[in-house]
C-alpha cells in the first residue's frame, strides 16, 4: 500500500470533509445505489440485491448490519468502496453456507475499492492520522475500542487504484480495538494486500488471502494482537509481510504479533518478510513454502539495511518448510530462532485449504473431488481437483455451460489408457489451471505411450472462418462466434503426456485444442508431451498463448488454422514427426475471413521429419520474429519456410507481403535445403535466441514440460 505525506493527507480530510458534509443520509437505503453516509442504524435484506456506485460511509453514531447471504455487488471500475468511521459500527453476520459477499460486476482485480474500517485503538504513526483511502481519522488511546463484528466475510477484486500514491487493499483495519470482533474473513484476487491492519489491537481469527497482487496478508504501526488460523496463498510479493514502522522501525507502541496455526504457500518474492523494524513476532504451528523458483533469499526474510530488525525478537516454533525450489534454501536471517516439526499442520490442511474455509472463502467455492473416485462425467457446476492429489479420468469428463474446473498446483490426472479419455470444456465454461513451476497440473496416462489416451479441448464463442454449426473435431462440442474477448479461464504451468488416441479414422486428439478461444482466456506455461497427433492447435479463436512447449509429437509440433487471430510469445517445438510449426488459413478456401493473422516472437522449431515450417492452406497472415530453426531430416530437400507450389492463396500471401520473418538464425542446415520458397524474404541474424536458449531447451521450460528422468 503506497503513503503520501501527512501534509497531503490533512489537506484532503479538509477539502472531502467540507464535500461530504453535504452528502445526504442514505437512511433508508437504495438499494440500486447504497453510496452515501449512514448516521443511524441500518439493517440491510439478505433477499435484496445491493449496488455500490461510490463510498458508503458508516459515520459516528451510525450503525450497518449485513445478514447472511447477503451480496453487495460494486460498480467495476469505480472508486467505489466501503467504509466505517471511527465511533462508527458494522456488524457482517454471515455463516460457512451463507457468507456476505462484497464483489465487483467485473471480475477483476483492482475493480473497486474494498473495506476499511477505523478506530480509535493505539497505533504508532502519531496523532492525527487518517487512512491512506477515504481520508478518515484513526487511531487513539482505547484499546479496547469495538468497531463491531465481521463474520464470514468474503470481498473479490478489489484494490483499486485510487491515485498514484493510493491503493485499496481488500480488508483495511485502521487503528481497530480489541472489542471489535473478526473471525472468518476472506479476500479473493486483489489488486494490492488482501487483508492488512494499520496498528491497533484488534484479534484476527480465520483469515484467508487468495491470489493478491501485492501481499497475502499485511500487520505494520503497532499492530498488537493475536492472530489464529490464517491462510495465504498465491500472493504476488510476500505471503505474509510483518512491520513495525516505515519511518522509524523502532516506533512505540511497537508491533507485537502472536500467529498460531498459519499456511504461507505460493508466493512471487519473500514469504515472510519482517519488515521495516519488524517488531516482535511469535508465530506457532506453520506450513510455509512454494516461493518462485531461484529467488535465493531467506522463507523468513529481513533487509540487511534494517537497523532496527532485532531478530531475537521473532520467534518461530512448529514450522514445516515444503517445496522449497531450486535456489531458495535459507530457512531465515541469521539470529531467527526456528524449532521445525514435520507435524506442523499450518492452518489446518497443510499446504492445501483448510476445511474451515470450504464453500465460502473463495467463489464458487466447493469441496475438492474426491481423489478415489473416477472424475469423468458431465459437470454444470464448480468442481475442484486439489493441490498435489492424484485424481483417475476413465471416460469423459465434459465441463458444460456455466460450470468451471479448477485444477490447483500439484495435481495429477491419470487417464486410462485405449479408451476414449479426454477432457472438455464446453463454451461458456472456463477452466483454471493453476500449476506452478515446481508444481505443474498433469495430464497423463496409465501407459506412457504416445496415443493412449485423449487430451485436453477448450471450446469457446470467438471468431473463425469456417462458418456457424462448426463442431469440435472430437468432443462434439460447438464453438465460434463473435465474441472476441470471450473468456474460458486460464491455464499455467500445464503438462499433458501421451495424448493423441484414435477415435475414428478420420478423428484423432490433439494435445491440447483450442478452438474458437477468445482473448480474455489466459494460456502461459503449456506443454504437450509424446502426443500422436499435434502437440497443441488453435482452430481460429483470437487467444494469446506464451512459453508454449510440444517435444516429441508423432504430428505437428504446433498447429494455428482456420483465422486464429493471436500472438504467440516463446514457443519451443522440438522433435515433431512431420512439420514443427504449421500456419494455415482454411483448408477448403484459403482466402477465407477472418484471416489467420498470427504474431509470433521468440520462437525455437528444431528436429523434425518433414516442413519446418510449413505455411499450409493459404497461411493467412505470419509475423515471425527471433527464431531460431533447424535439424530437419537431411535429404529432405525443402524449404525450411515452405508452402505448396499448388496453394495459390498462400503464394498471394507472400506477394502481399503478408509473412514477415525478421532475425531468423538457421541451424544444422544441409546443403540442399533451402531456407525458404522462392518470392519469401527474410532477415537473418546470428544472434537470435530464438525462445530463450537458442535449439536447447529454454530455461524457462526445464523444471516442469517435460518428465523428470
Amino acid at each position: 500500500m503506497k503513503k503520501l505525506s501527512f501534509f497531503f493527507l490533512s489537506l484532503m480530510v479538509l477539502v472531502l470533509a467540507s464535500c461530504n458534509d453535504d452528502d445526504d443520509p442514505v437512511n433508508p437505503i437504495d438499494p440500486d445505489n447504497i453510496a452515501g453516509t449512514i448516521t443511524k442504524d441500518v439493517e440491510f435484506d439478505a433477499a435484496t440485491a445491493y449496488k455500490l456506485d461510490g463510498a458508503l460511509i458508516v459515520a459516528e453514531g451510525g450503525s450497518l448490519t449485513i445478514p447472511a447471504g447477503t451480496k453487495i455487488t460494486a460498480k467495476g471500475g469505480s472508486t467505489s468502496y466501503i467504509a466505517v468511521a471511527q465511533g462508527g459500527k458494522i456488524f457482517v453476520e454471515g455463516t460457512a453456507s451463507n457468507p456476505v459477499v462484497m464483489t465487483s460486476d467485473v471480475s477483476e482485480a483492482g475493480s473497486w475499492g474494498g473495506l476499511v474500517i477505523c478506530g480509535k485503538a493505539p497505533v504508532n504513526t502519531g496523532d492525527g492520522g487518517v487512512s491512506e483511502v477515504g481520508n478518515l481519522p484513526y487511531g487513539g488511546s482505547d484499546a479496547s475500542d469495538n468497531s463491531g463484528s465481521i463474520e464470514y466475510l468474503r470481498v473479490e477484486y478489489t484494490g483499486y487504484v485510487f491515485t498514484n500514491e493510493k491503493q485499496f487493499n481488500g480488508v483495511s483495519f485502521f487503528g481497530v480495538g480489541a472489542g471489535t470482533t473478526i473471525d472468518y474473513v476472506s479476500s479473493y484476487m486483489g489488486n494490492d494486500d488482501g487483508i492488512e491492519f494499520f496498528g491497533g489491537t484488534v484479534n484476527a481469527d480465520h483469515l484467508v488471502s487468495i491470489g493478491s497482487n501485492d501481499d497475502g496478508i499485511d500487520f505494520a504501526d503497532g499492530w498488537s494482537g493475536t492472530g489464529n488460523y490464517w491462510y495465504s496463498l498465491n500472493s504476488a510479493k510476500s505471503g505474509i509481510e510483518g512491520s513495525n514502522n516505515g519511518t522509524d522501525g523502532a516506533a512505540t507502541p511497537m508491533t507485537t504479533a502472536t500467529i498460531n496455526n498459519i499456511t504461507v504457500y505460493g508466493m512471487g518474492e519473500k514469504p515472510w518478510f519482517l519488515k521495516e523494524g519488524a517488531g516482535s513476532q511469535t508465530i506457532d504451528n506453520i506450513v510455509i513454502g512454494g516461493l518462485v523458483a531461484g529467488k535465493g533469499q531467506e522463507y523468513f526474510y529481513a533487509s540487511s539495511s534494517d537497523t532496527d530488525f532485532d531478530a531475537s525478537k521473532i520467534t518461530i516454533t512448529k514450522a514445516k518448510f515444503v517445496d522449497m525450489g531450486i535456489g531458495n534454501t535459507v530457512k531465515a536471517v541469521e539470529g531467527v530462532s526456528i524449532t521445525e516439526d514435520e507435524t506442523a499442520t499450518g492452518a489446518g490442511n497443510g499446504i492445501d485449504m483448510p476445511t474451515w474455509a470450504d464453500g465460502w472463502a473463495a467463489p464458487g467455492a466447493v469441496k475438492p473431488m474426491d481423489p478415489s473416485t473416477n472424475i469423468a462425467g458431465e459437470y454444470s457446476d464448480d468442481q475442484v481437483l486439489a493441490a498435489g492429489k492424484t485424481y483417475t479420468l476413465n471416460g469423459a469428463m465434459v465441463i458444460k455451460e456455466g460450470g468451471s474446473l479448477t485444477i490447483e498446483a500439484g495435481a495429477t490426472i491419470i487417464a486410462k489408457a485405449a479408451s476414449t479419455t479426454y477432457i472438455a470444456i464446453s463454451q461458456g465454461a472456463k477452466i483454471f489451471v493453476e500449476g506452478t513451476e515446481d508444481a505443474p497440473v498433469v495430464m497423463t496416462c496409465e501407459e506412457k505411450v504416445a496415443g493412449k489416451w485423449g487430451g485436453l479441448v477448450v471450446c469457446g464463442k470467438a471468431p473463425i472462418n469456417t462458418g456457424a454449426g462448426s463442431i469440435s473435431e472430437v468432443g462434439n462440442l460447438p464453438y465460434g462466434g463473435d465474441v472476441t474477448d470471450d473468456d474460458s479461464g486460464s491455464i499455467e504451468y500445464l503438462r499433458v503426456e501421451y495424448t493423441g488416441y484414435v477415435f475414428t479414422d478420420e478423428k484423432q486428439f490433439n494435445g491440447v485444442s483450442f478452438f474458437g478461444v477468445g482473448s480474455k482466456t489466459k494460456v502461459s506455461y503449456l506443454s504437450s508431451y509424446m502426443g500422436n497427433d499435434d502437440g497443441i492447435e488453435f482452430f481460429g479463436g483470437t487467444v494469446n498463448a506464451d512459453h508454449l512447449v510440444s517435444i516429441g509429437s508423432n504430428d505437428d509440433g504446433i498447429d494455428f488454422a482456420d483465422g486464429w487471430s493471436g500472438t504467440g510469445n516463446y514457443w519451443y517445438a522440438y522433435d515433431s514427426a512431420k512439420s514443427g510449426i504449421e500456419g494455415s488459413n482454411n483448408g477448403t478456401d484459403g482466402a477465407a475471413t477472418p484471416m489467420t493473422t498470427a504474431t509470433i516472437n521468440n520462437v525455437t522449431v528444431y528436429k523434425m521429419g518433414e516442413k519446418p515450417w510449413f505455411l499450409k492452406e493459404g497461411a493467412g497472415k505470419q509475423t515471425i520474429d527471433n527464431v531460431v530453426i533447424g535439424g530437419l531430416v537431411a535429404a529432405k530437400e525443402q524449404a525450411y519456410f515452405y508452402t505448396s507450389s499448388d496453394d495459390t492463396d498462400a503464394t498471394a500471401r507472400i506477394a502481399a507481403n503478408d509473412i514477415k520473418i525478421t532475425n531468423a538464425k538457421f541451424v544444422d542446415v544441409s546443403a540442399n535445403q533451402p531456407k525458404a520458397v522462392d518470392g519469401l524474404t527474410f532477415t537473418e541474424n546470428a544472434d537470435a535466441t530464438g525462445a530463450g536458449n537458442g535449439k536447447d531447451m529454454p530455461d524457462w521450460a526445464a523444471m516442469w514440460a517435460q518428465p523428470a528422468e
